[in-house]
């Protein structure tokens, strides 16, 4: 077997780390408040999200980067139900509105150019119906998330469906204006080492509430916990909820 993963093997790996969550419950929910709805689920990756809220009743697009992601997701259960599209923000089609769009994961820090974020969200307010509803997640800078994101914290080994076995742990590089390094290193039965480096954007309470107001939102309310907890609780996250004004 080549010492190097294939596309739908990461995949697979993604769908390893990342079960189903408390977060999870919570997006689902959110979209769930108003039944038959409209959903843009943007950066939808492997598409865990995207089919729970098809599988609800909702009529959803899922639009992704990643092809092998999409090529994932179109294979599982329910795929059929949704629209799948490759690309960012700027695919999303000129002749569909929607009545909610969510960005789970916190995969609007991965938009980690500035430029790239605000052309997102205002592609996001042009696709909302007037009263349409926006929410996502992004970890708080305070709680310093990337301290945990270290070989030792983070060392795990992972069955993938076809047998192989995969090594993972992660480490960063030190936080420079907002930024933090992520390398994920991978290593396929017992095999070559491999690694994957991306950069995370670590956006503040009030950078995330002026962003959202520049693109026009009104912004409802920012948690810092999934059932509700003020910023700076201690889960570390801002989850943010916000509306198209009528």
């Amino acid at each position: 077997m080549s010492s190097r993963m294939t596309g739908a093997q990461l995949s697979a790996l993604y769908d390893a780390e990342n079960l189903w969550a408390e977060d999870d419950d919570f997006f689902l929910a959110f979209v769930n408040e108003r039944p038959n709805s409209r959903v843009l689920d943007l950066g939808c990756g492997t598409g865990r999200m995207t089919l729970a809220v098809a599988g609800d009743g909702h009529a959803v697009v899922g639009i992704d980067p990643n092809p092998d992601s999409l090529a994932a997701a179109r294979l599982k259960r329910g795929a059929e139900e949704v629209t799948w599209i490759d690309g960012t923000s700027t695919a999303i089609p000129r002749d569909v509105i929607f009545d909610v769009a969510i960005m789970t994961a916190h995969v609007v820090q991965a938009i980690n150019d500035d430029a790239d974020w605000h052309r997102t969200l205002a592609d996001v307010n042009r696709a909302l119906v007037p009263g349409g509803r926006l929410v996502f997640d992004s970890r708080d800078p305070a709680a310093n998330a990337w301290d945990r994101w270290t070989p030792a914290k983070t060392r795990r080994l992972h069955t993938l469906p076809d047998g192989s076995l995969v090594e993972t742990w992660t480490e960063n590089s030190v936080e420079i204006g907002g930024l933090v390094t992520l390398t994920e290193h991978r290593v396929l039965n017992g095999s070559t080492e491999e690694r994957e480096i991306s950069v995370l954007a670590f956006r503040t309470e009030d950078q995330l509430r002026q962003d959202l107001k520049t693109a026009g939102f009104t912004v409802d309310s920012i948690h810092g916990g999934w059932s509700g907890e003020d910023v700076g609780s201690g889960q570390g996250e801002l989850i943010a909820i916000a509306h198209k004004p009528t």
